[in-house]
Protein backbone atom coordinates (compact mmCIF):
# COMPACT_ATOMS: atom_id res chain seq x y z
CA UNK A 1 0.00 0.00 0.00
CA UNK A 2 0.73 3.67 -0.13
CA UNK A 3 1.82 5.64 2.79
CA UNK A 4 3.19 8.65 3.77
CA UNK A 5 6.26 8.87 5.69
CA UNK A 6 9.76 10.61 6.08
CA UNK A 7 13.17 9.45 7.46
CA UNK A 8 15.00 12.41 8.90
CA UNK A 9 13.79 15.54 10.03
CA UNK A 10 13.79 18.13 7.57
CA UNK A 11 11.66 20.88 5.39
CA UNK A 12 8.57 19.48 3.71
CA UNK A 13 10.52 17.72 1.00
CA UNK A 14 11.53 15.25 3.31
CA UNK A 15 7.96 14.06 3.19
CA UNK A 16 7.76 11.01 0.57
CA UNK A 17 4.85 8.70 -0.63
CA UNK A 18 6.31 4.91 -0.35
CA UNK A 19 5.28 1.62 -1.11
CA UNK A 20 4.96 -0.66 2.36
CA UNK A 21 3.19 -3.57 3.46
CA UNK A 22 -0.60 -3.45 4.30
CA UNK A 23 -0.99 -3.60 7.87
CA UNK A 24 -3.54 -6.62 9.53
CA UNK A 25 -5.74 -6.01 12.69
CA UNK A 26 -3.93 -7.71 15.85
CA UNK A 27 -6.58 -8.60 18.78
CA UNK A 28 -9.15 -6.05 19.02
CA UNK A 29 -8.14 -4.00 16.18
CA UNK A 30 -10.05 -2.74 13.22
CA UNK A 31 -8.17 -2.66 9.53
CA UNK A 32 -9.40 0.77 8.20
CA UNK A 33 -9.60 1.09 4.13
CA UNK A 34 -9.06 5.19 4.21
CA UNK A 35 -11.02 6.89 2.38
CA UNK A 36 -9.46 10.42 3.10
CA UNK A 37 -7.01 11.79 5.98
CA UNK A 38 -6.99 15.21 6.92
CA UNK A 39 -3.47 16.99 7.80
CA UNK A 40 -2.54 18.24 11.04
CA UNK A 41 -0.64 21.70 11.13
CA UNK A 42 0.93 20.67 14.48
CA UNK A 43 2.82 18.11 12.29
CA UNK A 44 4.89 19.94 10.92
CA UNK A 45 6.80 21.21 14.28
CA UNK A 46 7.74 17.24 14.22
CA UNK A 47 8.39 16.91 10.78
CA UNK A 48 10.77 19.89 11.13
CA UNK A 49 12.29 18.20 14.49
CA UNK A 50 11.17 20.99 16.68
CA UNK A 51 9.67 18.25 19.35
CA UNK A 52 12.53 16.03 19.08
CA UNK A 53 13.33 16.64 22.67
CA UNK A 54 9.95 15.70 24.23
CA UNK A 55 8.51 12.78 21.77
CA UNK A 56 10.36 9.39 20.81
CA UNK A 57 10.69 9.06 17.30
CA UNK A 58 11.39 5.90 14.80
CA UNK A 59 12.16 6.48 11.66
CA UNK A 60 10.25 6.37 8.90
CA UNK A 61 7.23 7.77 10.31
CA UNK A 62 4.32 8.41 9.24
CA UNK A 63 1.97 11.54 9.02
CA UNK A 64 -1.43 11.93 9.92
CA UNK A 65 -3.98 11.67 12.86
CA UNK A 66 -7.43 11.42 11.87
CA UNK A 67 -9.11 9.49 9.16
CA UNK A 68 -12.67 8.59 7.54
CA UNK A 69 -13.29 5.03 5.70
CA UNK A 70 -14.57 1.74 5.82
CA UNK A 71 -13.92 -1.05 7.77
CA UNK A 72 -11.97 -3.91 5.52
CA UNK A 73 -11.00 -6.82 7.89
CA UNK A 74 -11.64 -7.39 12.05
CA UNK A 75 -8.77 -8.62 14.40
CA UNK A 76 -10.37 -11.54 16.85
CA UNK A 77 -12.46 -10.16 19.97
CA UNK A 78 -14.28 -7.30 17.71
CA UNK A 79 -17.80 -7.59 17.94
CA UNK A 80 -18.46 -4.07 17.28
CA UNK A 81 -17.86 -3.37 13.69
CA UNK A 82 -18.65 -5.26 10.39
CA UNK A 83 -16.64 -5.36 7.31
CA UNK A 84 -18.34 -2.68 5.09
CA UNK A 85 -18.98 -0.07 7.79
CA UNK A 86 -18.76 3.62 7.41
CA UNK A 87 -16.44 4.85 10.00
CA UNK A 88 -14.08 7.92 11.48
CA UNK A 89 -11.61 7.63 14.12
CA UNK A 90 -7.92 8.75 15.03
CA UNK A 91 -5.04 7.63 15.43
CA UNK A 92 -3.73 5.89 18.69
CA UNK A 93 -2.36 8.84 20.90
CA UNK A 94 1.21 10.44 19.72
CA UNK A 95 0.79 8.04 17.11
CA UNK A 96 0.59 9.18 13.00
CA UNK A 97 0.24 7.20 9.64
CA UNK A 98 -3.30 7.96 9.04
CA UNK A 99 -2.15 9.54 5.30
CA UNK A 100 -2.16 5.45 4.02
CA UNK A 101 -4.42 3.62 2.12
CA UNK A 102 -4.97 1.45 5.11
CA UNK A 103 -4.45 2.00 8.86
CA UNK A 104 -4.76 -0.48 11.94
CA UNK A 105 -6.69 0.82 15.04
CA UNK A 106 -8.31 -0.59 18.04
CA UNK A 107 -11.35 -0.10 17.56
CA UNK A 108 -11.95 2.20 20.63
CA UNK A 109 -10.58 4.83 18.35
CA UNK A 110 -13.50 4.38 16.00
CA UNK A 111 -16.80 5.78 15.60
CA UNK A 112 -19.56 5.49 13.25
CA UNK A 113 -19.11 8.11 10.57
CA UNK A 114 -21.81 11.26 10.67
CA UNK A 115 -24.51 9.46 8.04
CA UNK A 116 -24.81 13.49 6.57
CA UNK A 117 -21.32 13.98 5.97
CA UNK A 118 -19.33 11.93 2.98
CA UNK A 119 -16.05 10.20 3.96
CA UNK A 120 -14.10 13.21 1.99
CA UNK A 121 -15.57 15.51 4.41
CA UNK A 122 -15.76 13.57 7.43
CA UNK A 123 -11.56 13.39 7.46
CA UNK A 124 -11.73 17.23 8.32
CA UNK A 125 -13.14 16.75 11.71
CA UNK A 126 -12.04 13.82 14.42
CA UNK A 127 -9.08 15.33 15.58
CA UNK A 128 -10.12 19.17 15.38
CA UNK A 129 -13.77 18.34 16.49
CA UNK A 130 -12.70 15.69 19.77
CA UNK A 131 -10.17 19.07 20.95
CA UNK A 132 -12.95 21.73 20.45
CA UNK A 133 -15.06 18.92 22.27
CA UNK A 134 -12.67 18.46 25.14
CA UNK A 135 -11.36 22.34 25.40
CA UNK A 136 -15.05 23.98 25.73
CA UNK A 137 -17.52 21.62 27.65
CA UNK A 138 -14.55 19.75 29.13
CA UNK A 139 -12.12 22.00 30.59
CA UNK A 140 -13.79 25.00 30.45
CA UNK A 141 -17.16 24.36 30.96
CA UNK A 142 -18.31 26.96 28.69
CA UNK A 143 -22.04 28.11 30.35
CA UNK A 144 -24.87 29.74 28.47
CA UNK A 145 -24.41 33.62 28.44
CA UNK A 146 -20.65 33.48 28.75
CA UNK A 147 -18.45 35.31 26.76
CA UNK A 148 -15.73 33.41 24.56
CA UNK A 149 -12.72 34.36 22.57
CA UNK A 150 -11.33 32.05 19.95
CA UNK A 151 -8.16 32.91 19.14
CA UNK A 152 -6.69 31.63 16.15
CA UNK A 153 -10.58 30.87 14.76
CA UNK A 154 -10.06 30.23 11.08
CA UNK A 155 -7.52 27.12 11.63
CA UNK A 156 -9.17 23.33 12.00
CA UNK A 157 -9.63 23.74 16.08
CA UNK A 158 -10.32 27.71 16.16
CA UNK A 159 -13.24 27.04 13.09
CA UNK A 160 -14.82 23.91 15.28
CA UNK A 161 -14.64 25.85 18.70
CA UNK A 162 -16.37 29.14 17.07
CA UNK A 163 -19.24 26.75 16.01
CA UNK A 164 -19.60 24.88 19.39
CA UNK A 165 -19.13 27.79 21.85
CA UNK A 166 -22.02 29.45 19.93
CA UNK A 167 -24.34 26.01 19.92
CA UNK A 168 -23.11 26.36 23.49
CA UNK A 169 -25.00 29.95 23.97
CA UNK A 170 -21.76 31.61 24.53
CA UNK A 171 -21.24 35.01 22.91
CA UNK A 172 -18.38 34.06 20.52
CA UNK A 173 -15.55 36.66 19.66
CA UNK A 174 -12.77 35.40 16.87
CA UNK A 175 -9.77 36.72 16.44
CA UNK A 176 -8.56 36.14 12.54
CA UNK A 177 -7.08 37.85 9.84
CA UNK A 178 -8.72 40.83 7.94
CA UNK A 179 -10.16 39.11 5.06
CA UNK A 180 -11.60 36.19 7.17
CA UNK A 181 -13.90 38.46 9.38
CA UNK A 182 -16.70 38.15 7.37
CA UNK A 183 -15.96 34.33 6.78
CA UNK A 184 -15.74 33.50 10.28
CA UNK A 185 -18.68 36.05 10.79
CA UNK A 186 -21.31 33.51 8.72
CA UNK A 187 -19.60 30.57 10.56
CA UNK A 188 -21.26 31.75 13.79
CA UNK A 189 -18.97 34.43 15.47
CA UNK A 190 -21.25 36.99 17.06
CA UNK A 191 -18.05 39.29 16.48
CA UNK A 192 -14.94 39.06 14.50
CA UNK A 193 -11.76 41.17 15.34
CA UNK A 194 -8.47 41.51 13.13
CA UNK A 195 -5.74 40.89 15.14
CA UNK A 196 -3.11 42.35 13.22
CA UNK A 197 -4.39 45.42 14.19
CA UNK A 198 -5.77 44.62 17.57
CA UNK A 199 -4.00 44.57 20.83
CA UNK A 200 -4.80 42.52 23.36
CA UNK A 201 -5.09 45.19 25.93
CA UNK A 202 -7.80 46.62 23.56
CA UNK A 203 -10.35 43.77 23.52
CA UNK A 204 -12.60 43.09 26.42
CA UNK A 205 -13.08 40.85 29.50
CA UNK A 206 -13.75 37.01 28.31
CA UNK A 207 -14.79 33.91 30.47
CA UNK A 208 -13.42 31.23 28.49
CA UNK A 209 -10.16 31.73 26.08
CA UNK A 210 -9.31 29.06 23.76
CA UNK A 211 -5.80 29.56 22.20
CA UNK A 212 -5.11 28.03 19.03
CA UNK A 213 -2.02 30.11 18.43
CA UNK A 214 0.84 29.78 21.58
CA UNK A 215 2.09 33.13 21.76
CA UNK A 216 1.99 35.92 24.44
CA UNK A 217 -0.65 34.16 26.67
CA UNK A 218 0.62 36.08 29.41
CA UNK A 219 -0.69 38.89 27.67
CA UNK A 220 -4.68 37.30 26.63
CA UNK A 221 -4.80 36.18 29.94
CA UNK A 222 -5.08 39.18 31.59
CA UNK A 223 -8.22 39.35 29.46
CA UNK A 224 -10.15 36.93 31.66
CA UNK A 225 -12.60 37.94 33.58
CA UNK A 226 -13.04 37.16 37.49
CA UNK A 227 -13.52 33.28 37.38
CA UNK A 228 -12.23 32.76 33.85
CA UNK A 229 -10.47 30.25 32.49
CA UNK A 230 -7.68 30.13 29.44
CA UNK A 231 -7.49 26.60 27.53
CA UNK A 232 -4.40 26.62 25.71
CA UNK A 233 -3.88 24.44 23.19
CA UNK A 234 -0.46 25.48 20.90
CA UNK A 235 2.80 26.10 21.63
CA UNK A 236 5.58 28.48 20.40
CA UNK A 237 6.41 27.53 17.06
CA UNK A 238 9.92 28.91 17.49
CA UNK A 239 10.59 28.07 20.99
CA UNK A 240 8.55 24.55 21.60
CA UNK A 241 10.16 23.37 24.45
CA UNK A 242 10.18 26.42 26.75
CA UNK A 243 6.46 27.31 26.05
CA UNK A 244 5.36 24.11 26.64
CA UNK A 245 7.05 24.10 30.05
CA UNK A 246 5.83 27.86 30.80
CA UNK A 247 2.00 26.87 30.06
CA UNK A 248 2.47 23.58 32.12
CA UNK A 249 3.95 25.78 34.96
CA UNK A 250 1.21 27.98 34.52
CA UNK A 251 -1.76 25.42 34.16
CA UNK A 252 -0.02 23.26 37.73
CA UNK A 253 0.19 26.83 39.87
CA UNK A 254 -3.45 28.27 38.65
CA UNK A 255 -5.03 24.77 37.47
CA UNK A 256 -8.97 26.66 37.63
CA UNK A 257 -7.49 29.63 35.38
CA UNK A 258 -5.18 27.77 32.85
CA UNK A 259 -5.80 24.68 31.42
CA UNK A 260 -3.89 22.38 28.69
CA UNK A 261 -4.23 18.60 27.22
CA UNK A 262 -2.39 16.66 24.75
CA UNK A 263 -6.22 15.67 22.95
CA UNK A 264 -6.51 11.96 23.78
CA UNK A 265 -10.48 11.36 22.89
CA UNK A 266 -12.05 8.20 24.51
CA UNK A 267 -14.90 6.21 22.29
CA UNK A 268 -17.75 8.17 23.64
CA UNK A 269 -16.51 11.42 22.98
CA UNK A 270 -15.88 10.47 19.18
CA UNK A 271 -19.21 9.30 18.99
CA UNK A 272 -20.41 12.63 20.64
CA UNK A 273 -18.66 14.29 17.82
CA UNK A 274 -20.59 11.97 15.48
CA UNK A 275 -24.06 13.20 17.10
CA UNK A 276 -22.80 16.59 16.95
CA UNK A 277 -22.43 16.59 13.45
CA UNK A 278 -26.05 14.82 12.50
CA UNK A 279 -27.78 17.36 15.22
CA UNK A 280 -25.87 20.11 12.88
CA UNK A 281 -23.78 21.63 15.89
CA UNK A 282 -20.97 20.87 13.72
CA UNK A 283 -19.84 21.20 10.34
CA UNK A 284 -16.52 20.61 8.34
CA UNK A 285 -14.51 23.02 6.91
CA UNK A 286 -12.80 21.35 4.33
CA UNK A 287 -10.06 24.59 2.95
CA UNK A 288 -8.69 22.42 -0.25
CA UNK A 289 -8.71 18.58 -0.97
CA UNK A 290 -5.19 17.58 -2.41
CA UNK A 291 -3.90 14.12 -4.02
CA UNK A 292 -1.67 12.14 -1.82
CA UNK A 293 1.90 13.36 -4.22
CA UNK A 294 1.44 16.41 -3.25
CA UNK A 295 1.80 16.07 0.45
CA UNK A 296 4.90 18.31 0.70
CA UNK A 297 3.04 21.34 -1.26
CA UNK A 298 0.49 21.06 2.02
CA UNK A 299 3.34 21.31 4.32
CA UNK A 300 4.59 24.48 2.77
CA UNK A 301 1.26 25.64 2.46
CA UNK A 302 0.29 25.02 5.97
CA UNK A 303 3.75 26.60 7.05
CA UNK A 304 2.51 29.66 5.06
CA UNK A 305 -0.73 29.88 6.92
CA UNK A 306 -3.88 31.08 6.23
CA UNK A 307 -5.72 28.01 6.14
CA UNK A 308 -9.39 27.93 6.05
CA UNK A 309 -10.30 24.85 8.12
CA UNK A 310 -8.72 22.14 6.79
CA UNK A 311 -6.57 20.27 3.94
CA UNK A 312 -7.49 16.92 3.33
CA UNK A 313 -5.68 14.19 1.11
CA UNK A 314 -8.35 12.17 -1.08
CA UNK A 315 -6.61 9.06 -1.23
CA UNK A 316 -8.78 8.03 -4.75
CA UNK A 317 -7.29 11.26 -6.52
CA UNK A 318 -4.00 10.03 -8.49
Amino acid sequence: MRAVQFDRFGPPDVLRVNDVPAPRPGPGEVLVEVRAASVDAGETAFRAGRMRRVTRVRFPRGLGSDFAGRVAALGSGVRAWSVGDAVWGLMPHLTFGAIADYVAVPEQRLARAPQNLDLLEAAALPVVGTTAMTALSGKARLQPGERLLVRGATGGVGSVAVQLGKALGAHVTALAAARNLDWITRLGADEAVDYRTTRPEDLDRFDVIVDVVGTDLGAYRKRLARGGRLVALSFDSDRVVSSMLGIALRAAATPRRVKMFSNNPSADRIAELTRAVEAGTIRPVVDTVFPMRDIAAVHQRLEAGGVRGKYVVDLRLP
